[in-house]
């Protein structure tokens, strides 16, 4: 069993980061095989629009025609047992290089029907890892609601199960007298962070288990 997490953060030991390791070594308990690609670290780009991936009879049907350094990432993607994608939240969805990523990732498999179908071959368990500065009642109150959902929805119609995962009110500075900063008590955050996170790595552990058990 492989399973793949993509780090959508540009901080590779942060929130994000730790939690998708915490998930992978919850799968590892369970006889997986486990990558962690960080894509702050490659060069590649976002959808193109050329539909070389919807031509009838196409040489990259189903698949996308851009050679870069994303693609060996979805060649292996499209070989693995499992999928956890792991973003920030920045201004209420994920990150830019996290977005440019899903259109790659999630486009060449799109079937344009009624209903819409998809053209990857199995059926695997997927997962979208959230961290966020914010309390869990302000996504709510914020509409974040509908960009979690339009993401569960699509992972679920192309590849069978999404499972989303949510860590609020992350600690997001080593030193907050170094910045300028009163959305919150600093010290509040630094609490949060010994007690509360720590179970987020706890739960995101459990998510890695029962991804594989799924498999």
């Amino acid at each position: 069993m492989k399973i793949i997490a993509i780090n959508g953060s540009p901080r590779k030991t942060w929130n994000t980061a730790t939690l998708l390791q915490h998930a992978l070594d919850g799968a590892a308990a369970q006889g997986a095989e486990t990558e962690l690609i960080h894509i702050y670290d490659l060069d590649y780009k976002g959808c193109t629009s050329c539909f070389a991936c919807k031509l009838k009879g196409g040489k990259s049907y189903g698949r996308c025609i851009l050679r870069d350094d994303l693609t060996p990432v979805l060649d292996r993607i499209a070989h693995a047992d499992a999928l956890i994608l792991g973003s920030p939240l920045y201004f209420g969805t994920v990150t830019g290089e996290m977005r440019c990523f899903m259109e790659r990732l999630m486009f060449p498999y799109l079937v344009y029907a009624r209903p819409p179908q998809s053209l990857f071959e199995r059926k695997i368990p997927t997962a979208f890892v959230y961290t966020m500065n914010v309390s869990e009642g302000m996504t709510h109150e914020a509409g974040y609601d509908v960009h979690f959902k339009t993401n569960e929805s699509v992972l679920e119609r192309l590849y069978g199960s999404c499972e989303s995962f949510f860590s609020y009110e992350t600690l997001q500075f080593e030193d907050y007298s170094k910045v300028v900063f009163s959305y919150c008590d600093p010290a509040e955050r630094v609490e949060r962070r010994k007690t509360v996170f720590p179970k987020d790595c706890e739960r995101a552990y459990d998510l890695g288990k029962r991804l594989m058990q799924k498999t």
